[in-house]
């Protein structure tokens, strides 16, 4: 192996070291209201999942992200998930994150909007090489198991967590839809601030709605 490959590799690393944390944080979300015996069954099935679906996304990365409004209905998507983990906490009882299947079918989902950061990252720095592409894809794999586990042990021990990993989630759906060919060439016009202000707002709308709209849900249940 040339000297080459190995860069392009260490800058695959590099890259899943850095954008693999978004995904952890969703499967630490999505999974920390299962039992104990189905939270490893869904992370290792949700994370290959997501894995399965990058695989497909990262061979047509480049053509995807040029379609307009994708990563502006990606964002929102993630918006809409983020604040919906984020009530489960409040309420105990959001399917995705009580059942395997949801856990999973939630994890899956979020990863693939997320993913598409990623994937182009990825193939760019793979330079055409699909053995590159492919020990990326594989290296991702333990990262994000492996840091999910550990996040869901640091919110079991300090809740908080859980509402700064959801503004996190917000934060990525305003940086994604600034990236949206059409929506983030608007927003420019509008006020070029709105690339600092935007993701910042998203993160605090998330946790507004997602706690406030919770627990008023408790505490109509608890009438």
């Amino acid at each position: 192996m040339g000297h080459g490959f190995i860069l392009n590799l260490l800058e695959i690393l590099l890259i899943n070291i850095v954008l693999s944390g978004d995904n952890a944080v969703v499967i630490a979300l999505a999974c920390r209201n299962l039992p104990n015996e189905y939270k490893k069954k869904a992370i290792f099935y949700g994370t290959f999942g997501a894995v399965a679906l990058r695989v497909v996304l990262t061979f047509v990365a480049v053509y995807v992200l040029t379609i307009p409004f994708l990563n502006f209905i990606g964002g929102i998507l993630l918006v809409w998930i983020a604040i919906n983990l984020l009530k489960g906490e409040e309420e105990g009882d959001i399917k995705a994150n009580t059942t395997l299947s949801g856990a999973i079918k939630t994890i899956v989902i979020a990863d693939l909007v997320m993913s598409l950061d990623n994937v182009v990252a990825v193939a760019g720095a793979a330079n055409g090489s699909i053995l590159l592409i492919i020990l990326g894809l594989f290296i991702s794999i333990p990262l994000i198991i492996w840091g999910s586990q550990i996040l869901m042990k640091i919110m079991d021990r300090f809740p908080i967590i859980i509402i700064f990993g959801a503004g996190l989630l917000g934060y990525t759906a305003g940086e994604m839809i600034l990236k949206d060919k059409v929506i983030g060439y608007i927003l420019e016009g509008i006020n070029s601030n709105l690339h600092t202000v935007m993701p910042i707002l998203l993160a605090l709308l998330v946790i507004f709605i997602g706690k406030f709209t919770g627990h008023s849900k408790a505490q109509v249940h608890n009438k």
